[in-house]
């Protein structure tokens, strides 16, 4: 079975239509995005951004800057109270170092008021995530910002009932096993700790090693004896994330009654081949 995601994500999209059209009388509010880069895949990005928007009645403009001149155009912008959303497209420095220590991409991620941080990859959210506190405050009234991809992702899975809401909260994923080909801070690492956090048992792989997220207080990584191989024999669900157009998911490492996503822009899996195994691909 092969799931169109534009299905699952048309319910969310006609909610926030309403929302906009009854609760915000039309005038939905001002997404910000900053191109700070010559990157092909961010100006994808940005162009898909704003075709999403105007489906969904979200005001959004493109700011297109020098990445020297970013800072100050997301402190304005943070300063600005007709803007209600920020959203950065990486990578703008690369590893480029932060005098303040990091990198200039790093920097700048934490630049972005809590407020407005629409993707959650500013520290505050970051270090919540990582800890596994979902509220902003105390009384449990806001929740905290999570990064979009992954929780997209984290939205395909409850369409595809891998989730079971019959558990407490923190216990969704109990028993299930999770193969992620991708480790980047983006999409990831924040995946991983988001489904380490519903009670999955998370194999991280990136090209040099493997490691296993669990839920804890604080997410708990553990080196494993593990290879890629018999991870994803083992998982009843493997995301693929690789940024390479060489690179395919071999089709024996699939289990059958195994879903699979592919996020990559290119094609990590054989769709034809994989579809004959009995898999759910996404």
């Amino acid at each position: 079975m092969k799931l169109d995601a534009g299905a699952v994500a048309a319910p969310f999209c006609e909610a926030m239509k309403e929302y906009v059209n009854k609760e915000l009388h039309g005038m939905g509010p001002k997404l910000v995005g900053f191109l700070a880069n010559d990157d092909a895949s961010a100006r994808k990005y940005a162009e898909w951004t704003g075709k999403a928007c105007i489906r969904d009645g979200i005001r959004y403009e493109l700011r297109e800057v020098q990445k020297e001149f970013l800072q100050e155009a997301v402190e304005d912008a943070n300063r600005d109270p007709e803007v209600h959303g920020i959203l950065v497209y990486y990578p703008c420095f690369g590893s480029f170092p932060s005098f303040y220590g990091g990198t200039m991409d790093d920097f700048i991620r934490d630049s972005i008021s809590i407020k407005k941080d629409v993707e959650g990859l500013c520290h505050f959210y970051r270090s919540n995530l990582y800890r596994n506190i979902r509220y902003v405050d105390d009384e449990r009234t806001q929740k905290c910002v999570l990064p979009c991809t992954p929780l997209a992702i984290i939205k395909i899975l409850e369409h595809l009932n891998i989730y079971n809401f019959g558990q407490p909260e923190g216990e969704h994923l109990l028993g299930r096993r999770i193969t992620i080909i991708n480790r980047s801070d983006i999409v990831g690492r924040p995946l991983a700790a988001m489904l380490a956090n519903d009670g999955a048992d998370v194999f991280s792989v990136d090209i040099s090693s493997l490691y296993l997220f669990r839920r804890g207080k604080l997410i708990e990584v553990r080196h494993t004896d593990e290879t890629p191989e018999s991870a994803c024999r083992k998982s009843d669900v493997i995301i693929t994330g690789v940024p390479v157009k060489s690179y395919k998911l071999p089709l024996e490492w699939v289990s059958e009654g195994t879903v699979v996503i592919n996020v990559a822009s290119y094609k990590n899996v054989d769709e034809e081949a994989l579809l004959k195994v009995q898999t759910a691909l996404v």
